[in-house]
């Protein structure tokens, strides 16, 4: 454990392009991110992601829970991942000790974290989402990255089949994204697309579009969630997008009796998503 090699300064050459990968132009162009913190790192082994370098702070030490892991994946070894079914994962793994100056540098918080990991960004099939009978979220220019992170833990946590995010949207790979997701984003399909193309191909194989409105007909609760359903959610603000509503087969609305004037939308979003379970597990 103790010949991890040591990083010290914020000018060597990969802290550098580590620091860099805080800015979207920099992710897109070398294809990883970053995820902080001892759930995330371990999520990410699970779930058999591309690890490429684990960082954690010299002066707190190796966390107790990620000893056993850092001996299974050194260079040399090999990790099985359980989230892949128990199937083995090539683990070409660098652990390193790093000062404080590093960490805060190549962190997205105000307060450094005790281990960061960079990872190559996560594929999913397209047609991943395409599932008989699935329940899909698609976001359309959800632009709050804490949002767009807890929509998708939420549609994680009831069993969805995959989150779309179309354009305009806060990018998956955000710090705050990832953060906020904690480690869902490794748990089902998530694609990034165009929602004027993918919609009505959606819409061929049979699924439902259901948007919500003020102007609907249906709540959430008269609503039939148990058909083949994408539920598509809009911006902060101005709500879908005119295409986006335009294609919809459906709207629903989420009945309010207090004096609250709205839900945000991830907290829509999972009240809709816990009643689609419901229907679907436990009516």
């Amino acid at each position: 454990m103790n010949n991890h090699s040591l990083l010290t300064s914020i000018q060597n050459d990969r802290v550098k392009q580590w620091a860099s990968l805080l800015d979207k132009k920099y992710r897109d162009r070398l294809g990883k991110f970053i995820i902080e913190g001892v759930h995330l790192v371990q999520g990410a082994f699970a779930a058999g992601a591309a690890v490429e370098a684990v960082l954690y702070d010299a002066e707190r030490g190796l966390p107790e829970e990620l000893r056993e892991l850092a001996e299974q994946t050194s260079r040399g070894s090999r990790y099985v991942g359980s989230a892949a079914e128990n199937a083995e994962v090539s683990a070409s793994v660098e652990w390193i000790q790093a000062a404080r100056s590093v960490m805060a540098k190549c962190s997205g918080t105000d307060t450094p974290p005790p281990v960061f990991a960079v990872v190559s960004k996560l594929e999913a099939a397209d047609d991943a989402i395409f599932s008989a009978g699935g329940l899909v979220v698609v976001l359309d220019g959800v632009r709050d990255p804490g949002n767009v992170g807890t929509i998708i833990r939420s549609a994680d946590a009831v069993g969805a089949n995959g989150v779309v995010l179309g354009r305009g949207c806060a990018d998956l790979y955000n710090p705050k994204t990832v953060r906020s997701t904690m480690g869902s984003l490794f748990h089902l399909p998530i694609i990034e697309a165009d929602l004027t193309e993918l919609l009505p191909a959606a819409q061929d194989r049979g699924f439902a579009l259901v948007g919500t409105s003020l102007e609907a007909s249906h709540t959430c609760y008269s609503y039939d969630w148990t058909a083949p359903t994408w539920l598509l959610l809009g911006n902060e603000s101005e709500g879908l997008s005119a295409s986006s509503l335009a294609a919809a087969d459906e709207t629903v609305i989420i009945p309010m009796h207090g004096r609250a004037e709205s839900l945000n939308v991830a907290m829509a979003a999972t009240v809709l998503l816990y009643e689609a379970m419901r229907q679907r597990r436990y009516n």
